[in-house]
Parts: structure tokens; sequence; C-alpha cells
């Protein structure tokens, strides 16, 4: 299905010729030639984009864009103007526009930005899906990503799900999810409606271990409690067990657990009566237990015990695509935690986001999301907000060439390097700055805005 363009322009010839130029690039056009009649045509064609020009006859442009924002926040407005106003073009894009465009519109530039406010639309789309999602407390397919490598890795989960006994072991980096997926496996499994019951094995001290996996009979040892204490076991009976982070596991307890999982019998602590439960295992680990069972640190009979379907999580670094969707989930979901009006991710902050190494993967993209979020008092994330995460780093590569950027010990403004960044590219290119602004990956406006933001003039052979 074509997206779906509002032109709302009282000059019916260049009304009439930007749509013929649309349609041959396959968009669905409507043209609006009153902005009277511009509420209706919104409500009953539903577009994807509008592009409206800042000066009509009748009525001020800005305020159509006002009206428009109102009532229809998540339709991109793109502006487009014959007067190379720069303080205009930041009017606008504070009052809620997308980006902004001169006359006679570049068709290549006008395609660029048309494709990123759909590109911007979908992915809100998607994540207002992911958080309906996630209010049902119901784990869809569709929370762990987009990409291909991630939605085959959750076909292959929901089938092994399906089964109410099969072992599966989860290994992947701290941070990509792992947790959530062992939630979908219970979900999924016909055993949902029974326990779910971690045990993190990182986290129990060494002495306590045994108790707190299958439990203590009354006074069994020095601080015991006074009545009969249930194990981790017992309490997951007719439901699922997830053991996080079994490569932690010491190697005593490790012989015991393996008597478990094969009998699926034990005692407690202390005790002299036999327990058998019904529980389905899950384990996860961020360490390769090949590996550990080749070191001697993991005991190469629990290993195949534990790996009768084996999945790996892929890093977020493997699975790029991903990226930006999630990054959108957490900005959805910290707009409203923090009540910012956040609208979406500048092309040089998805740049940013998508080129970051994440060695610390989702959680990472988390953290990193909510203190942007907090702290961001613009309606548009860019590169400058994502700079902290290249601090320390002086050198940048391109694919072609390196960039150096030199940080001082006592540190230096952000304001400071963008300035000098843009005036160096301006100087380049002989003071172009459509051709600054492709250097640079912005749009011809957003490099205007920036301009006229950090006070740098419109001139010819910058110095």
């Amino acid at each position: 299905m074509s997206p779906k363009i509002l032109i709302i322009d009282d000059d019916d010839l260049v009304a009439s010729s930007l749509k013929k130029v649309l349609i041959k690039l396959n968009y669905d056009v409507l043209t609006c030639l009153d902005d009277s009649e511009a509420e209706k045509m919104i409500t009953e064609f539903q577009p994807d984009v509008i592009l409206l020009d800042i000066y009509l006859t009748t009525r001020n442009g800005i305020d159509v864009l006002k009206s428009i924002k109102k009532k229809h926040t998540s339709i991109p407005v793109i502006m487009i103007t014959g007067y190379a106003d720069v303080k205009t073009a930041v009017i606008a894009i504070k009052a809620g526009a997308y980006d902004f465009l001169l006359k006679p519109i570049d068709l290549p530039q006008l395609k660029f930005i048309l494709d990123r406010a759909v590109e911007h639309l979908r992915l809100k789309s998607e994540v207002n899906l992911l958080h309906t999602l996630l209010e049902d407390r119901e784990i869809k397919k569709e929370f762990f990503g987009k990409s291909t490598k991630i939605q085959r890795i959750a076909l292959s989960v929901e089938k092994l799900a399906k089964s109410g006994d099969t072992t599966i072991l989860l290994e992947g980096e701290s941070g990509t999810g792992k947790e959530v997926f062992e939630r979908f496996i219970h979900q999924q499994s016909p055993r949902n409606k029974a326990p779910f019951i971690t045990i993190n094995c990182a986290t129990i001290p060494k002495d306590l271990a045994e108790s707190e996996f299958f439990g203590h009979e009354k006074g069994a040892f020095t601080g015991a409690s006074l009545k009969t204490k249930l194990g981790k076991f017992e309490l997951a009976d007719g439901g699922t067990i997830l053991l996080d982070e079994i490569g932690e596991l010491s190697l005593d307890l490790q012989v015991k657990l393996l008597r478990v999982l094969q009998e699926k019998k034990f005692y407690r602590l202390g005790g002299e009566k036999e327990v058998s439960v019904n529980v389905r295992i899950l384990a996860a680990t961020n360490r390769n237990l090949e590996e550990e069972v080749a070191r001697g640190t993991f005991r190469e009979d629990l290993y195949y015990r534990l790996n009768v379907a084996k999945v790996i999580i892929p890093s977020l670094r493997e699975r790029k695509e991903d990226i930006i969707y999630i990054a959108y989930s957490f900005l959805n979901e910290f707009s409203q935690k923090f009540c910012k009006n956040i609208q979406g991710i500048d092309s040089s902050g998805i740049e940013l986001l998508t080129t970051y190494n994440w060695k610390g993967n989702i959680r990472e993209l988390r953290n990193v999301m909510e203190r942007v979020i907090l702290l961001c008092e613009e309606e548009e994330l860019f590169d400058h907000h994502f700079a902290f995460l290249l601090e320390g780093k002086n050198v940048i590569e391109n694919e072609d060439e390196k960039f150096i950027l030199q940080i001082p010990s006592k540190g230096i403004k952000i304001d400071f390097v963008l300035k000098t960044l843009i005036q160096k590219t301006l100087k380049i290119t002989n003071g172009n700055q459509v051709k600054a602004a492709k250097v640079l990956g912005l749009s011809r406006s957003k490099l205007r805005y920036r301009m006229e933001q950090l006070g740098i003039e419109v001139t010819k052979n910058i110095s």
C-alpha cells in the first residue's frame, strides 16, 4: 500500500505540479486548496504525511500547523516556503513541524524527507502495537524485534515451548533479553497456568544454596527456621523452574542438581522423606557452557542433560535492524513516564545508535534512552544527545577515512564541537549549505535550524 500524502497549498499550479511528481514516486496524493477544508480532508483521507505551505493567502501556515498538531499529533507535517527564512523555520519546528523545505523543491531531498517521515510513522505504529501487547501482559513474537534473525529464533522458541517437558537452555550475552524469552516460553507452554519460579544461581550464598533449591526441615542446621521450608523446586511443582546464570553454580551443587533433573526427586536438607516434583526445566547463562566443560568448571553430564534444546540469543550488535525499533519502544515508554513530548529520533541520532557497539545490549540501550529522555528539552533526539556514549573515544573510524577528535582533559561543550564541525564543513563546501547538509547527513532545513541555534552566520567562504 502506497504512503498517503496530503498537500495543503492554495496555489493550484504548485499543488497540482507537486501532486504529479509524488504520484510518479508511487505516493497516494490528495491536494487541499482551501485551508478551511484541511481538518475534514485529514479526517477522511488519513494521510501518513502532510505537506503544508507556510504562506497561505487567507491564513498563516504556522497557525494551520498548530491546529493540525492539536488533533493529529502523530502525523508528520513538512512545511514548504519560497523564502529562505531561518527564523521562520525554527518557529515551525518548535511548533511541531517534522521538517522544512524551500522552493524550488529539490526532488531527491523531498523524497528523502518523505521516506524518513513515513519510516518514522511506521516505527511509532509498531511501538504502539508493542506497548499494547505489553499492557495485555502477554508476550508476542513481535516484542523481540523485526529482524529476520530474531523472528526466526522467536518462532523456534515458540515451537519448543509447546512441549510442556522439553528442557531448554538459553545462552547469550548479558542484557540480550534472555529473561523475556524465558517468560515467553512459560506463557506459550501447556504449564502457563502453573507457577513460574526463578532461581538466580549467581546470587545465592554457597552455604544456603542447597536449602534454596530443595528446602529444609525445621532445625536442619544452625539458623534454620522453626518450621519446614519448601525449596524452589517444590514451589514450582506442576509449573516451570528457571535456573538463571546456571554457569555460576558450584560443582558440588551441580552433582545434586543432576540427580533432580534425571529423576525429578530429592530430599529436603535434614529430611528423610523423598520428595517428587513435576517441573519443566529452563536454564540460562551468559557463558559458553561447552567451553566451561572443556575447562572443567562445568560438569559434562549436567551440560548434556540441560542441552536438550539450546537457543543462542544474538547480541544487539548482530541484529542492528532492531536497534531503532527497540529504541523507539523505550522512547515511548520514558516519554510517558517523564511527561515529555519527544516526537522521534533524528537521522544523526539514528546513525549514532546503529553504529555504537552496545556491549551491554538491550539493557544498556534502555539505560541510555532513559537518561537521554529525562535530560532532553527538545522535541527530537539528535546525535549530540547521545554524545556521552563516545566519551573517551578519540578516534571514530569511517569506511574510507578517519576523523580525529581530541577531547581536552577538562572536557568540552558539545555546542562548541557541533559549531566547529558545521563551520569547517561549510568551509569545505565554500558556504554551500546544500552540499554541507549532504556531507553531514542532514536535511538542508535541519542544518539551517542548527546554524540558527548555534549562532552561525549564513555567509560564503567561511574561514
